[in-house]
């Protein structure tokens, strides 16, 4: 990972933060790491954090003209090495980089997935009541205010792991079902496009965020494809084409889904029915969302629960519980519907 910003770790670190169980990063790289932290709210370093986590890190390079290397010729692999490894003759680590695996083709979402299922109980985050909904979430990475952004409008999340199946979905009897974020190359998660055509098929409401939309629109018979430019940052502008809204968002993605931009259109996958590019980048025409219109199903491309960032597309949460609320009285059976949005 490469930190474009020049001085990194002013902050420190905090447990009360973490979107994740570790940092989920084989190297870090920064032009200048603060000298000590100033926050009254840290707890330790970044050096403390990364000597604790095992993590091997590099400063005093220059990262942007790194970035602008990346931005050229997508992601590269590369080492960093130090202790007795930095004295191995220079064409000995170079071996050792090129033997290592590309980002195109990798599968990663079973490295980071939780092992065990748990339970996010919305009593835990400000409900007062009884869950009025649950879903079934799929962590392929997930961000830990992702259910929490369930949980305080009364949903009861069901964190499963990346392996489960549809019989897992099914035993916790679930009113909607859920994939998250994550990392890898979507043309690898065969075992989840399987596990969503399987839900789809029950008729069970779908959202998915991030590595979750492009697991819908490969179930649907879309591909998906590596962006020569990936979407990194808090202040990416999406247009909702339902609402004729301009979200900022926040982003961190390098493929996307190759649908056709203009109107409804047939998946591929017939039996799915209708579908729609429901939210598209305001920067490059990439595709940021997708509607179904006769089944139960929509996802996005970025980051509604705004950990860090903007909150403008809060809204997707409460969309899909009035599509859950909606499909489990029998009133509407599809995402072609105009609710009006909480904000």
């Amino acid at each position: 990972m490469v930190q474009t910003a020049p001085h990194i770790g002013n902050t420190g670190v905090n447990s009360d933060d973490a979107e994740s169980r570790r940092v989920w990063v084989a190297g870090y790289i920064v032009r200048d790491a603060a000298r000590r932290p100033s926050n009254w709210r840290s707890e330790r370093s970044l050096d403390q954090e990364l000597i604790e986590q095992g993590i091997v890190g590099i400063q005093g390079v220059d990262t942007r003209a790194i970035t602008r290397h990346l931005r050229e010729h997508k992601t590269m692999r590369a080492g960093i090495f130090s202790g007795d490894a930095a004295k191995i003759p220079d064409k000995e680590l170079l071996d050792a980089v090129l033997a290592s695996a590309p980002m195109e083709g990798a599968r990663l979402a079973e490295e980071v997935s939780v092992e065990a299922a748990y339970v996010v109980e919305p009593k835990d985050h400000g409900w007062d009541g009884e869950p009025r909904l649950s879903i079934a979430a799929i962590d392929l990475g997930i961000k830990a205010m992702t259910p929490v952004r369930f949980a305080e409008r009364g949903v009861r999340v069901h964190v499963l792991p990346a392996t489960s199946t549809l019989e897992d979905v099914k035993a916790v009897n679930p009113d909607g079902f859920f994939m998250s974020n994550g990392p890898g190359d979507p043309a690898t998660a065969d075992a989840q496009v399987k596990l969503l055509r399987s839900v789809l098929d029950e008729k069970l409401p779908y959202f998915g965020i991030c590595f979750g939309n492009q697991i819908l629109g490969r179930a649907l018979g879309f591909g998906t494809y590596k962006l020569r430019y990936g979407h990194r940052g808090i202040n990416q502008p999406v247009l909702d084409r339902r609402t004729g809204k301009v979200e900022i968002t926040s982003q961190n993605h390098g493929f996307a889904v190759d649908a056709p931009l203009d109107g409804a259109t047939q998946a591929p996958e017939e039996r799915y029915g209708r579908v729609e590019v429901s939210h598209i980048s305001l920067n490059d025409d990439v595709v940021e969302g997708l509607a179904c219109l006769d089944i139960p199903a929509f996802s996005v491309q970025y980051h509604p629960e705004a950990a860090a960032g903007p909150h403008d597309a809060a809204y997707l949460f409460d969309r899909f519980i009035d599509l859950m609320a909606a499909t489990k009285t029998g009133s509407e059976n599809t995402t072609d519907s105009k609710t009006e949005d909480k904000k």
